[in-house]
């Protein structure tokens, strides 16, 4: 089935939660509440460098574009409303596979109650690249420079799983929805614990937070970087969990306890380590000869 851009549009008009009342050249966003800020994010997946389209299944792919993004929101204490999609299609792109795709994005959308705001549709040479674009309202926007001394630093889970799956489907490994792998469902479909991040941002001593998607020694650099601090990493995470990327989770910073945090919030939380004044290095851990640097292990997406 070829690709027509009025078809195209017709079918996200069909499917997707607001499709409806794309008929002009601008979108709306509904007014800010009153003592509210209106947070955005945007991200960008490209075939061949954040997913191969030989392993990926459009659905799935769907419901982490979507995922990525509100994870962002979300990490940052926002309530999501709408997102904007961007869609550059290749001619191997079909349209049963953009049904697919579109129809992914429609259950995902519908879960977390929200809605298609307006976008975009291109054609390329080859490949596949996907963009969102998400807007959400937050009571208290819950930034990466708030750390202070001393705070501890946790996470909703442990990360890995999604390297873990990568490395499984690199291994010739495939996506069977009748025997559902966790590792392979932590890479293909991850699934953020949504609205975890509004209730972090409702307690005054979580002072900080992110969402962990380049891997927990880049994310945890960035905290400490941003907050012009040193983390000093938990010596139970190991290189796996150092390394991993394309988790997703809350990884934040607290002057309260972990059993306070987990009374508080209903949920098993993980520790990833502490922050002390700015050191010889943004990420350090301590062994038998005293601190040393930890590298920065996490993903790059300009490496050759």
């Amino acid at each position: 089935m070829s690709l027509k851009e009025s078809g195209i549009l017709a079918r996200i008009r069909e499917l997707l939660p607001g499709g409806d009342d794309l008929m002009d050249d601008c979108g709306v966003l509904p007014p800010t509440p009153a003592a509210q800020t209106l947070l955005v994010t945007t991200d960008l997946m490209e075939s061949g460098q954040h997913f191969r389209l030989d392993w990926h299944p459009p659905d799935l792919l769907a419901r982490k574009l979507l995922a990525v993004n509100l994870s962002d929101l979300d990490a940052s204490g926002a309530e999501p409303i709408g997102y904007t999609l961007t869609l550059a299609l290749g001619p191997e792109i079909d349209g049963l596979w953009l049904d697919s795709f579109l129809q992914g994005l429609a259950v995902a959308s519908r879960q977390a109650g929200v809605r298609v705001l307006g976008g975009d549709t291109v054609g390329r040479p080859s490949g596949l690249g996907l963009g969102i674009t998400a807007f959400g309202f937050a009571a208290r926007w819950l930034r990466r420079d708030g750390l202070k001394p001393g705070d501890r630093l946790f996470m909703d889970q442990r990360p890995g799983a999604s390297l873990r799956g990568l490395r499984k489907l690199r291994a010739g490994q495939r996506w069977d929805p009748t025997r559902p792998d966790p590792d392979l469902q932590a890479h293909l479909a991850p699934q953020p614990n949504l609205g975890l991040g509004v209730r972090l941002a409702a307690i005054p001593e979580v002072h900080a937070c992110l969402d962990l998607s380049d891997g927990l020694s880049r994310d945890l650099r960035n905290l400490a970087e941003a907050s012009s601090l040193s983390i000093v990493v938990d010596p139970d995470l190991d290189d796996a969990a150092l390394r991993g990327g394309e988790d997703y989770a809350r990884c934040f910073g607290a002057s309260l306890s972990l059993m306070e945090l987990e009374r508080r919030l209903g949920t098993a939380l993980i520790p990833a380590g502490y922050a002390v004044e700015a050191g010889l290095a943004p990420l350090l851990v301590y062994d038998e000869s005293g601190p040393r640097a930890v590298p920065d292990l996490g993903f790059d997406h300009f490496a050759p």
